[in-house]
């Protein structure tokens, strides 16, 4: 009877690797697919053809192409987070980890993350994601901002940054500055690469809440 227990529990721990397995590849390539083509010329028959499997087994993952763009958005914030972490931790200083954080958050990558999650939401489907996925991508946010917040009260005690201006403030300007479609225009007037508009606008940001 042990034995057959034992036995069982290795075959659900098999499986279940293996649905995991399989949702990272359908994950990795409908990222493929969809920076490739957009969320509107993006379809489940395509990726489903790319991973080798029936578009049935995509839908039992990911109910919709609207939770796979929400989904890889999620991992990606939990990625920064990690990353957020990593950095606070060090003994760099308090501007040495903003401009990190900064380029992490601002890279090209998470940028083409940011206009899909917008093609999502002008959606016919938006309202259901947003109802389904709304308060976690909040807590994911809010979580960002608590981090970047103790960084930026880190270099208000240093003396690094402006003790005048509100954290709630600096807060603020870190996410408004740049909008994916800011993002485009920024490129093609400064005839610029993509990495140098995020730092030039680092530059600017952290120019702005220096402490004179």
């Amino acid at each position: 009877m042990e034995q057959t227990e034992k036995g069982t529990s290795a075959h659900t721990s098999l499986k279940e690797r293996q649905r995991q397995e399989r949702r990272t590849l359908i994950l990795q390539i409908a990222e493929e697919v969809l920076m490739e083509k957009g969320y509107y010329e993006t379809s489940i028959d395509e990726i489903a053809a790319r991973v080798g499997i029936a578009k049935g087994t995509v839908y039992l993952h990911f109910p919709s192409k609207g939770d796979l763009v929400v989904a890889i958005l999620m991992r990606d914030l939990q990625h920064l987070l990690v990353k957020i972490d990593e950095v606070a931790a060090t003994e760099a200083t308090a501007h040495d980890k903003v401009e990190a954080i900064l380029h992490c958050a601002y890279g090209t990558i998470f940028i083409k993350r940011m206009q899909l999650l917008s093609s999502l939401f002008h959606s016919e489907d938006a309202k259901r994601h947003q109802k389904e996925h709304g308060d976690t991508l909040r807590d994911l946010s809010e979580q960002l901002a608590t981090k970047l917040s103790a960084v930026l009260e880190q270099g208000k005690e240093a003396g690094e940054f402006d003790a005048t201006i509100p954290t709630p403030i600096m807060l603020s300007a870190f996410f408004g500055l740049l909008s994916p479609r800011g993002y485009e225009q920024l490129v093609a007037r400064a005839q610029m690469g993509k990495d140098e508009v995020v730092r030039q606008l680092g530059r600017l940001y952290l120019k702005g809440i220096t402490r004179l």
